[in-house]
């Protein structure tokens, strides 16, 4: 099989310098005009204080709520694809949550893809009501109930956690599948991405921790008998990117490469590394001037 370079996105844009609009909306535009195929943003309804020893980030870090800075981002941009990366859906109602989406890939012209994990901040879970225990089986019913509200005829969903019938939402996704991707570094995550994904995410992975994942990834998807749609691979690398580190996660099979800029940037080193990871810059493939699988 044939190597393909891995195309380019860009992680962290509704946060630290780029949760100022002012920003975040130059940078997405550079970012599209150099070639980056996908902007990414994070999810934290809440932080814990003080921080605890799992926690990301600081619990006075600048954090915009993703369907916002996401629809910022669309009205500034044309081409380059939206991602949430990834949405903790345990917490999110799953009527509101497809509403939310679908009204951005609506705005945006098709550029959505959304990006869903399961969330390990206890603290946030608390604050939001959502225990921890569950919250897999939790997230699998809100992506199938999600998926009812975008997909199907007359909506219906019944389950432990979700359960609806007899309503509608509109309007539908404009892309007649929205790219579904799954975070997570788990077995459970795996399958989760294996069972319902379009694509699977690792977020600061190295080559070797990559190999693995992308291993079992592949074992899990060769039991389901999923090649004739197979998983594609997202990986925001946890070391700076050069030709070689780029060449290497393409041997792996990644079809993605999300860079992730160091978190005490300022609004100057924010597009100098924008600059220096752009994907001519790094040997890896510029994005086609396409806006989604549309109708």
């Amino acid at each position: 099989m044939a190597t393909i370079t891995p195309t380019v996105g860009l992680f962290g844009m509704n946060m630290n310098a780029a949760a100022d609009p002012a920003v975040s909306a130059r940078v997405a535009r550079r970012a599209e005009q150099l070639g980056y195929e996908s902007l990414w943003v994070a999810d934290h309804v809440a932080l814990p204080r003080p921080r605890t020893e799992e926690s990301p980030l600081e619990p006075d870090t600048p954090l915009l709520d993703p369907v916002v800075a996401l629809t910022h981002l669309a009205s500034h941009t044309e081409r380059i694809r939206l991602g949430t990366g990834c949405v903790i859906l345990p917490q999110r109602n799953p009527v509101v949550l497809a509403k939310q989406l679908a009204s951005l890939d609506v705005v945006s012209g098709g550029r959505l893809i959304f990006g869903a994990g399961v969330g390990y901040l206890e603290p946030e879970m608390t604050a939001v009501g959502v225990p921890m225990a569950g919250r897999g089986a939790r997230a699998d019913e809100y992506l199938q109930a999600i998926g009812a509200l975008w997909y199907m005829d007359k909506p219906a969903f019944h389950g432990s956690y979700a359960d609806f019938e007899g309503v509608d939402a509109r309007p539908r996704p404009l892309q007649r599948r929205v790219p579904l991707v799954i975070g997570g570094h788990s077995a459970a995550a795996h399958r989760r991405a294996v069972a319902h994904g379009d694509e699977w995410f690792g977020y600061l992975v190295g080559l070797r921790s990559a190999a693995e994942q992308v291993r079992a990834l592949r074992e899990l998807s060769d039991r389901a008998e999923r090649q004739d749609r197979p998983l594609k691979i997202s990986v925001a690398p946890s070391r700076p990117l050069d030709a070689g580190a780029v060449s290497a996660y393409a041997e792996l099979g990644v079809d993605r490469l999300v860079v992730v800029p160091p978190m005490d940037l300022t609004v100057p080193e924010l597009e100098e590394f924008v600059e220096r990871n752009a994907p001519r810059e790094l040997g890896a493939t510029p994005a086609r001037e396409t806006s989604g699988n549309l109708v």
